[in-house]
């Protein structure tokens, strides 16, 4: 059989220095596509474009779509104003991620999100965030480590019965953590998979398991032996896109 080409919703960066300051490059974190070969897919990155047609061709050539991390999602998608603490954001691309996933939940294409992906999902389909951690009430644990990429810094329970917890096969399990936004509502047709013991949404899933999100970054643990169930994740993507 064939392997399945695994689109990746690419990014842009912006020169800071060198011979060409300001210019933009199109890119995703090299993990993103290490994950996608280790696990028996062909990685195939998805610049960023404005253009909708061009969009819906890239899609076009993919059987299966991660949607990957970056800027915080506009909080106007979900009827609220920019408060103190949101960070950077990015319409256009928020534009760009939700017709990715629009298109791909029509066409039949499964999803997995990581991070930013995992918001945009839940937003796509009606729901909310908390613009930083710190306006949640009650105690939150620490969700942005700050370094070391490969190390699992807080736990998180997995909800027996769910998608997420077939595929992993653990109802308790270890995640890095790099973001400060968080599920407020979620969406009314998306199921939660797993919480952090603060009650903080880590996993989402439609209810046909063909759209999975996560709010760690499972592809910066591929290589991490000891939590070597995160590579289920990328293996449950590539099987399902290649039925």
């Amino acid at each position: 059989m064939d392997k399945p080409i695994i689109g990746i919703s690419g990014s842009e960066i912006i020169d800071e220095g060198g011979m060409f300051p300001g210019y933009r490059r199109s890119y995703v974190n090299e993990d993103y596509v290490d994950s996608v070969v280790k696990n028996g897919g062909i990685p195939f990155i998805i610049p960023f474009t404005e253009n909708d047609e061009v969009i819906k061709e890239q899609l076009d050539h993919v059987q299966g779509l991660i949607l990957s991390g970056g800027h915080d999602v506009d909080p106007h998608l979900y009827n609220e104003e920019p408060l103190q603490k949101l960070g950077t954001t990015w319409p256009e691309r928020d534009h760009f991620d939700m017709l990715l996933l629009k298109l791909a939940e029509e066409k039949g294409i499964p999803v997995l999100g990581i991070c930013r992906g995992f918001q945009i999902i839940n937003v796509f389909h009606g729901g909310s965030l908390y613009q930083d951690l710190s306006y949640r009430r009650g105690v939150t644990l620490k969700h942005n480590q700050g370094s070391r990429p490969d190390l699992p810094t807080h736990s998180v329970d997995v909800i027996s019965g769910t998608h997420l917890a077939e595929i992993l096969a653990k109802d308790k399990i270890l995640v890095n953590s790099f973001h400060h936004l968080l599920i407020k509502d979620l969406a009314s047709d998306l199921v939660a998979s797993a919480k952090a013991s603060d009650g903080v949404i880590e996993g989402l899933e439609t209810k046909n398991g063909q759209v999975i999100g996560v709010q760690w970054h499972p592809e910066m643990l591929h290589n991490n032996e000891h939590v070597s169930y995160q590579n289920n994740l990328f293996k449950n993507l590539i099987i399902k896109a290649n039925n």
